[in-house]
């Protein structure tokens, strides 16, 4: 190998390597679940790829740093932009005063059905009942688990609203384990 080209070869991983801290740093990041607030869609040690560019959209999946302890991140699900108000009624979601479908928590109260059919997943609450406000403020979110009975989320006035700049990513690519490969849904 000659001086010229172990130069060469050199400059391209120098390059190669700076590219890829730049996507680290700018569009993605991994994520580790930890607990089951996100459960049956993501479980406990799941990882994933969150992506940090974009809007951030309702029932999108989001990385954030956790109000209550910003050494942690949680894992939540988007269910109110600012502006919106928020109601749960008999199990099932209000958005600005419109029936909102939840499939992605079929499964779990299908469960919960056949073990005590008189019992809700989400139990009964509106935006002001939880937080005194009317509507989700301007620059925050709203977020909740799929594991409605086992999650800290915006209901419990330690987290509330979520602060835009709190929102590290949205996951995208799970990657392990084995069986979750591929898009999160």
């Amino acid at each position: 190998m000659t001086k010229s080209t172990w130069i060469k070869d050199l400059i391209w991983y120098v390059f190669l390597i700076i590219a890829l801290v730049l996507l680290r740093v700018y569009v993605f990041t991994p994520v580790t679940v930890s607990g089951e607030s996100m459960m049956p869609t993501l479980v406990d040690g799941e990882r994933n790829i969150a992506l940090k560019m974009g809007d951030t959209k309702r029932f999108d999946i989001v990385s954030l740093i956790a109000p209550d302890d910003p050494s942690k991140n949680y894992v939540k699900r988007v269910i109110g932009l600012p502006g919106d108000t928020i109601e749960y009624k008999n199990d099932v979601l209000y958005i600005n005063g419109k029936k909102v479908d939840e499939p992605y928590l079929d499964e779990k109260k299908a469960e919960l059905k056949q073990t005590n059919p008189d019992e809700n997943l989400t139990y009964d609450f509106t935006l002001k009942s939880l937080t005194g406000k009317d509507t989700v403020p301007e620059n925050t979110y709203f977020v909740m688990g799929d594991n409605r009975q086992n999650s800290k989320d915006s209901r419990f006035p330690e987290v509330g609203f979520i602060p835009k700049e709190n929102i590290i990513g949205k996951s995208k690519i799970a990657f392990w384990p084995p069986s979750k490969w591929g898009m999160v849904k």
